[in-house]
């Protein structure tokens, strides 16, 4: 029976971040959006730190260890409460790991993280067709901000309105 634990990722997780990162979009339905590179997870996580990386890990009966899953996080600020928040940006679990409580174990470790850290606030977005995450998150006291929408420019758009002149 596995054994699982959770812990920070270190620079030797930075390709099995990266493929999680693109298995998570080919799930999301949107492969064709993803462009992320070790290059960017190295500078983005140990370089920068920009970002952190929490990594689910199995442990056999043999003791060999295998990496189930990843979480990738940021502090954020909120100017209502005057605090820090923690925002989760990717929460991914290997298929075949799945149905263990490994997403629910990665989000209490993130919630007692933000908890110990004087976070406000724990947020993350959830695509409205999995019905699944949504049941999750709704079971643990999780609020869906129906009233609230993602404004995103990205692109030939970003650029575009980042260069007129005022």
């Amino acid at each position: 029976m596995p054994d699982f634990f959770i812990e920070f990722a270190t620079p030797k997780d930075v390709d099995s971040i990266v493929q999680m990162i693109r298995d998570l979009a080919e799930f999301e339905k949107m492969p064709e959006h993803c462009h992320v590179t070790p290059e960017h997870i190295r500078r983005a996580v140990f370089e920068e730190r920009l970002v952190r990386v929490i990594m689910a890990r199995s442990r056999d009966d043999e003791g060999n260890v295998d990496t189930a899953g990843f979480a990738l996080f940021f502090y954020n600020f909120s100017t209502w409460t005057g605090v820090k928040g923690l925002h989760l940006e990717d929460l991914f679990v290997r298929p075949e790991y799945r149905g263990r409580g490994l997403g629910r174990s990665m989000l209490r470790h993130l919630a007692k993280l933000a908890n110990d850290e004087g976070c406000q606030r724990f947020e993350w977005n959830v695509l409205d067709w999995n019905v699944n995450a949504i049941a999750l998150y709704e079971s643990f006291g999780a609020t869906l901000l129906h009233d609230w929408r993602i404004c995103r420019l990205d692109g030939p758009a970003l650029k575009a309105y980042g260069s007129i002149k005022e």
